[in-house]
């Protein structure tokens, strides 16, 4: 697939326990389905040619003999599909006995990897019919009619990726064998399993699985058995998951009757670049893996027919930012603690009296104020000593003033007014400036006559200046240079605008009194503008930011894919049409984008000298945090590259 997407699945076929035949057919029928939808590498359950509970049959050469039979007939159905299959099966070397992955394609096998960790306790006999992978190490095995690798330290290369291969208990080990795959190359992992369903435990794998992914920087595949296998002391559920670095992409359904294909892809550019970014997972590299070495097996290159390159089938989230269902209460308080307990310390640091705060009446402020207030109830503060200050100017509206006051009057905070108008007008006056001239001359003075009345009435009050600036408007450079851009503690500084304003709506239905919940609900409802032109004549609102510089929604998607995966425009770009289909077209995206990177790189140096401020999220752009780049770096390749798209 384009942009280092690779197709992959986790198959549940219905099995016969010991008969090869029918096992193999459902086999095929899988393959063939994986193979229309355009899946790579396809992966199946633990010992899935022979069923897994067979038991004491496993011992009989008849059942080994049918085995071998099934793989020369997957072999020959292989031939002509691009997709890997990876099956489980037993297979005897020199008298001993594995439970082994044997991975097949165009017509092959390609490699042979046995079951290193061997479950001996409570309802498992494993010991009793195999050997580990450590009792053979790396050998070749003659086999179908081949001399096939076979061993634990075996990578697969398809030409899209490399991958490993592990089996069921394998992940439950202290360290499983993925930790060493994965630091050997393997950009995904692929789990043959057999584990019995008791009560809890599909949450518990679930949970492994998605941790394993995560701390190895890695797409994880695991494919369990289900319906058909001996329900005489266990039941098999046909547990099924796709994970990449810590989410889990797609999963299959307990307890089903019929076959199953899990699909999904996994971006292993993103994880290329995660691995790139951690240098702890070069470090580990090195302290664990000094000496061993592991074999890569090139196949022939997997290569998808176009007419089988379905789009995505994985969700991408329109806004990546915010958190989804249930998560959203916890992530919500969980960012305030964040925002308050920075503000705290800082406030128990330089024993401040005060805090001011400049209230406009727009989404940033009242987060802004709410943190303040959220860290003085936590300090056991008196919130009189917040200093709230609004100050109307050429463009403040009727509806931002009243909702200013109102807010700052029902958290009980210190109201002060000072208007910027006459100030304004006394500076356009020496500069000579004529204030029916709407130009940046005219909106710059007053976010910087903003910004010295807030930083003066901190002198005054023996205080200092809470900023309200959010990430996005950081991103864009929507800010002016030393005046809205400038704060003694920077509170929002890594919240984007998204979350902004469901920040403010959690509170509001949460958390604020009924006063404080009607304001904020018209504050989140309020078009977001910097008003620093003035109203048109029936008193609305003319200078709307996202007509200016676009839908923050795009460009926190931008921010966020550009600078936690590090993706080109070309990459965004694919993964914004599929994320905002029917709600933008394609040229609005494409414009959108361009702006994006022009106004990213010519407001670096708006960044580089950022206040202090927490981080609080997965992305940051404070130059003593996630991002460090030079004020004046080109944006030739990046805006080229949008031109073309």
């Amino acid at each position: 697939m384009k942009y280092g997407f690779v197709k992959v699945a986790a198959a549940v076929p219905h099995v016969r326990v010991a008969d090869c035949k029918y096992n193999t057919e459902q086999i095929e029928n899988l393959m063939a389905q994986a193979e229309g939808q355009g899946v790579e590498v396809l992966c199946f359950p633990e010992l899935s040619v022979t069923a897994y509970t067979c038991q004491d049959l496993f011992h009989q050469q008849l059942l080994l003999e049918e085995t071998e039979a099934a793989l020369l007939k997957l072999m020959a159905f292989s031939h002509s599909l691009n997709v890997v299959t990876i099956v489980g099966a037993p297979l005897s070397l020199d008298g001993t006995l594995f439970n082994c992955a044997v991975v097949i394609h165009r017509g092959k096998i390609v490699g042979v990897v046995p079951k290193t960790y061997l479950p001996d306790y409570n309802e498992y006999y494993e010991q009793r019919w195999f050997a580990s992978a450590s009792v053979t190490g790396d050998v070749v095995l003659r086999f179908c009619g081949q001399s096939v690798p076979m061993g634990a330290h075996l990578l697969f290369d398809t030409g899209h990726c490399t991958f490993g291969v592990e089996i069921c208990e394998d992940l439950w080990a202290p360290i499983p064998p993925s930790s060493h795959l994965t630091l050997h190359g393997a950009e995904v992992v692929f789990n043959l399993s057999a584990s019995n369903e008791v009560v809890g435990k599909s949450a518990y794998t679930r949970s492994l699985v998605a941790s394993q992914s995560a701390r190895s920087l890695s797409g994880y595949v695991y494919a369990g058995a289900g319906f058909g296998e001996s329900t005489q002391d266990l039941v098999f559920s046909g547990r099924a998951y796709v994970a990449e670095n810590g989410r889990i992409m797609a999963e299959g359904q307990r307890f089903r009757f019929d076959d199953q294909l899990v699909v999904s892809e996994i971006d292993v550019e993103s994880l290329r670049h995660e691995r790139r970014h951690n240098t702890t997972f070069a470090h580990a590299k090195q302290l664990m893996c000094p000496s061993q070495s592991y074999r890569v097996v090139e196949l022939e290159p997997v290569s998808i027919p176009e007419e089988r390159q379905q789009g995505l089938s994985r969700t991408v989230n329109p806004r990546p930012f915010v958190p989804e269902g249930a998560e959203l209460d916890a992530r919500c308080e969980e960012i305030l603690s964040i925002q308050a307990t920075g503000l705290a310390q800082r406030v128990a640091h330089t024993k401040a009296k005060t805090i001011v705060v400049g209230i406009s009446g727009g989404l940033d402020s009242t987060l802004a104020l709410l943190v303040c207030v959220y860290a003085f109830d936590r300090l056991g503060r008196d919130r009189r000593d917040i200093v709230g200050v609004t100050m109307p100017g050429f463009g403040t509206t009727g509806r931002t003033y009243a909702n200013a006051l109102s807010l700052m009057r029902s958290l009980g905070v210190t109201v002060r007014e000072i208007s910027i108008k006459a100030a304004c007008l006394q500076h356009f006056d020496d500069l000579g400036h004529d204030p029916e001239v709407h130009d940046v001359t005219y909106e710059n003075s007053q976010a910087r006559e903003r910004t010295q009345v807030l930083m003066d009435v901190a002198n005054q009050t023996g205080g200092f200046v809470v900023g309200t600036g959010d990430l996005s408007e950081l991103a864009l450079g929507w800010a002016t240079y030393n005046g809205d851009h400038m704060s003694m503690y920077g509170v929002n500084v890594s919240v984007p605008k998204t979350l902004v304003k469901h920040l403010v709506l959690w509170v509001a239905n949460n958390v604020a009194d009924e006063m404080s919940r009607a304001t904020l609900l018209d504050i989140v409802a309020t078009p977001i503008s910097p008003e620093l032109i003035p109203a048109d004549s029936e008193g609305h609102i003319t200078q709307k930011t996202e007509d200016l510089v676009g839908p923050y929604e795009l460009h926190d998607f931008f921010l966020y894919y550009f600078l936690r995966y590090g993706f080109r425009p070309a990459k965004i770009y694919y993964l914004a049409r599929h994320a905002f289909a029917g709600t933008y077209d394609d040229e609005c995206i494409k414009k959108w984008l361009t702006t994006f990177f022009r106004r990213f790189f010519s407001q670096q140096f708006k960044r580089s000298c950022l206040p202090d401020g927490p981080k609080v999220g997965s992305c940051s752009l404070s130059p003593r945090g996630d991002w460090r780049m030079p004020s004046d770096a080109s944006s030739a390749l990046w805006l080229a590259e949008c031109e073309n798209l």
